[in-house]
């Protein structure tokens, strides 16, 4: 089957990533929020990074916000800093500073999104829920021909209830590793061996060349270019430099800069 198939394929050719080693919680939602948006070989340093400052919940939850920010620099996407420092402080006040194995408790954790509660659940207390992050939306629309956008709500749940159609209740927590690592290792977004692939004879893609046109997504919003003019004033006498910290609600939020003006359109210097 399917899902047998990518099981075996996983036992065979997964990596020795540190977060496969344990069915701690916290030490999973570390992994997992860190490698959103990055990739393991640069997420790994972070991982132990933040593993060694703050070895569990009650230790990440009491941090000053600056401090974390400081070890994620580098990582971009900082709101899923501070989103962990607020989920962290949840569990502390909430929960008893126990951390949340239980998919409809962790859905309600700030920063943690269906995919992400679905690893945890499943990962820490094998609960029979399906994860649908870029890979395993990337294997399932090739293998079983899905064309319809995966950005789109009708795609969002032929997805959801394909993957859960796929799911092996038995072992939920392997088979969700499996197909994740299948789309990172295997499957892979460009040029992927197809020659070697275990699922190559029912592959849809495959049969029908469609390997570089699936999955399917939908072009989100134009980004607009705006301008920011830093100045850097320095004071020689206390050998000090001027900075600010960037206010809520935009990019950066509570980073620190030089000081600046924001123009519309380029200066001409």
């Amino acid at each position: 089957s399917f899902s047998q198939e990518i099981i075996n394929w996983y036992q065979a050719n997964k990596r020795d990533l540190p977060w496969r080693h344990t069915n701690d919680p916290y030490i999973i939602w570390l992994s997992e929020i860190i490698l959103q948006q990055t990739r393991v070989e640069q997420g790994l340093p972070y991982f132990y990074r933040f593993v060694e400052q703050y070895p569990n919940i009650a230790a990440f939850a009491y941090a000053e916000e600056g401090e974390i920010l400081r070890l994620w620099q580098g990582l971009g996407y900082y709101s899923r800093a501070r989103n962990m420092h607020k989920a962290a402080k949840m569990i502390m006040e909430d929960y008893n500073g126990i951390f949340p194995t239980a998919y409809n408790t962790l859905i309600k954790l700030k920063g943690i999104g269906d995919y992400t509660a679905a690893a945890i659940a499943s990962f820490s207390a094998n609960e029979a829920k399906p994860v649908l992050d870029g890979n395993v939306f990337r294997v399932l629309s090739r293998y079983f021909g899905v064309e319809e956008p995966i950005n789109t709500p009708k795609g969002k749940k032929i997805f959801y209830d394909l993957a859960q159609e796929m799911l092996d209740k038995e072992y939920p927590a392997i088979y969700n590793q499996s197909v994740m690592e299948f789309g990172a290792l295997q499957c892979k977004p460009q040029k992927p061996n197809c020659e070697i692939c275990p699922l190559n004879a029912g592959c849809y893609a495959k049969k029908t060349n469609k390997v570089n046109l699936l999955p399917v997504k939908i072009k989100g919003r134009i980004s607009k270019d705006r301008y920011f003019y830093y100045f850097v004033i320095t004071e020689e006498k206390n050998n000090s430099i001027a900075m600010r910290k960037r206010g809520p609600k935009d990019i950066w939020e509570n980073m620190y800069e030089f000081p600046l003006i924001e123009q519309k359109v380029p200066l001409s210097i």
